[in-house]
């Protein structure tokens, strides 16, 4: 199979999208190595299970918004992708670790401003420019961003405007690392039934079947309709699509 040998990143890959994500690249044959902050248990899980399904993957600790931890990362990074594949270089990354903090404007703090920034927006920033060298040439990107950088639902004013960040990031990138090939796109999920945020949109049924009725397909979103978008941008299928914002969101807010 063509991609036998290709190797994917996926930041947050334990659980929710980034864990979704990671089982979609495995079954296109794609080698996955996934980050988790703390839950190494859930992380090594996921590799198991992966492994079950015919796939390659591994898992390796990251604290995707504490900058001086990088060196160290990209080092293991590499001793995995030797051990586990023979490799000293991957092909695709998903810049997918993060958390939602739902807080009005008037009473966000400082603290909850910097720690969304440092993972959402500055780990990323930094995190990719530290793993450049170890990205193949002709290799992709894939952010992942939010639906709440098009559209706005009060107490999102600071998380959505780190991802809004990233989308203009990702045209920046795709435009200085297009001299070596490298794609680089975002993918924009809408309201998802995960425990992200608290999992809010999963267990209130009243906030499900309010955002389920601005969404044109009439349901809100699943992990399993977000995964495949992302690792399709990891085909060379996908290969002439280069810095777009790719909504996944059943046609949310239109």
């Amino acid at each position: 199979m063509e991609n036998q040998t290709k190797i994917a990143l996926v930041t947050g890959g334990s659980r929710g999208l980034g864990r979704n994500t990671a089982f979609a690249l495995a079954r296109k044959g794609i080698g996955v190595v996934i980050t988790y902050h703390s839950q190494k248990d859930q992380a090594d899980e996921t590799v198991r299970e992966i492994e079950a399904i015919g796939g390659q993957a591994a898992a390796l600790q990251l604290d995707a918004g504490l900058v001086s931890s990088f060196d160290a990362f990209v080092s293991a990074l590499r001793d995995a992708l030797r051990e586990k594949w023979g490799r000293d270089a991957f092909d695709f990354l998903v810049n997918n670790a993060g958390y939602g903090v739902n807080e009005p404007f008037a009473s966000t703090t400082e603290e909850q401003f910097d720690g969304l920034m440092n993972v959402h927006f500055k780990g990323v920033y930094f995190l990719t420019q530290k793993l450049l060298p170890v990205i193949v040439d002709n290799g992709a990107i894939v952010n992942v961003s939010t639906g709440l950088a098009r559209f706005s639902f009060e107490g999102y004013s600071a998380y959505a405007a780190m991802k809004g960040a990233v989308e203009v990031l990702t045209r920046y990138w795709a435009k200085e690392l297009g001299k070596r090939g490298i794609r680089v796109n975002a993918v924009a999920p809408g309201a998802i039934a995960t425990d992200f945020g608290g999992g809010t949109v999963r267990d209130n049924p009243d906030i499900n079947a309010h955002i389920a009725s601005a969404i044109a397909l009439g349901r809100v979103g699943q992990a399993d309709d977000i995964g495949g978008v992302v690792a399709s941008l990891c085909t060379p299928e996908m290969g002439w699509v280069n810095a777009q914002r790719i909504e996944a969101s059943g046609g949310m807010m239109l």
